[in-house]
């Protein structure tokens, strides 16, 4: 199997303590949200730079926007993951995990509606440089391709012949490679997915859409989950 040379360094940003580091931060940041803030859109105007928008790693403070304010677009789910923001159509999709659903937010009209039922269970979605959207299902261990006539392409599910764990998190390289995780969340109980045997180490991986292929590219981590690139797509973590 090929070893991709130009990512090799980027193995020791994946470790634990990044994992456990990460945690923390996210648990700080729901910590320091305003407690009785009214968040819906009709909420009385925000004093900028908004307060409830802390940077907790001094590298991301230029990401922040200085006259952008916390909004909440929808409530009522159980659990909402996998937020995709389709630029073209100008709509935001994102799973219910356990309700078995994907919504869809319409920016022109602030319309909630939902997008696919059953989901089978999805968790992360993102959209490729053709704007097809593609999911990991718990549901059914696998990795798809919503074409845009409406069928379902399963590009990946099997690793050496036995199934995935349960695909999480996924993204997409401008050179064509999906990148994914699988730490199998969704197999070790029935309120996410279905439970089942976890068959394989947990990893993440990188599938070529051209020729099908699909690499190992790290494995010795816990259940790696979220996947990112950096803007100039030459590291992940």
């Amino acid at each position: 199997m090929e070893t991709r040379e130009p990512y090799a360094k980027d193995r020791a940003k994946l470790g634990r303590r990044s994992f456990i580091g990460g945690t923390i931060a996210t648990t700080l940041a729901v910590t320091a949200l305003g407690q009785n803030r009214d968040y819906s859109q009709s909420a009385p105007p925000v004093r900028y730079p908004d307060r409830d928008i802390v940077v907790l790693d001094p590298r991301f403070a230029k990401y922040k926007i200085g006259n952008a304010a916390i909004q909440r677009l929808y409530t009522g789910m159980l659990w909402a993951e996998g937020p995709a923001w389709n630029g073209v159509g100008r709509y935001l999709v994102w799973s219910d995990i356990p309700n078995d659903v994907q919504h869809r937010f319409l920016a022109e009209d602030n319309h909630v509606s939902i997008f696919r039922n059953p989901s089978n269970n999805s968790n992360g979605n993102t959209f490729d440089f053709e704007g097809r959207q593609l999911s990991c299902e718990h549901g059914t261990r696998r990795v798809v391709r919503y074409e845009s006539n409406g069928n379902v392409t399963v590009l990946a599910d099997k690793w050496q012949g036995k199934p995935f764990n349960a695909p999480n998190d996924i993204v997409v390289h401008p050179d064509g490679g999906i990148w994914f995780t699988d730490p199998g969340y969704g197999s070790m109980g029935n309120y996410e997915g279905h439970k089942g045997e976890l068959q394989i180490k947990e990893a993440v991986y990188r599938l070529d859409p051209k020729t099908a292929s699909l690499e190992l590219v790290i494995n010795d981590l816990k259940k790696p989950n979220g996947l990112c690139f950096s803007p100039d797509y030459k590291n992940f973590t």
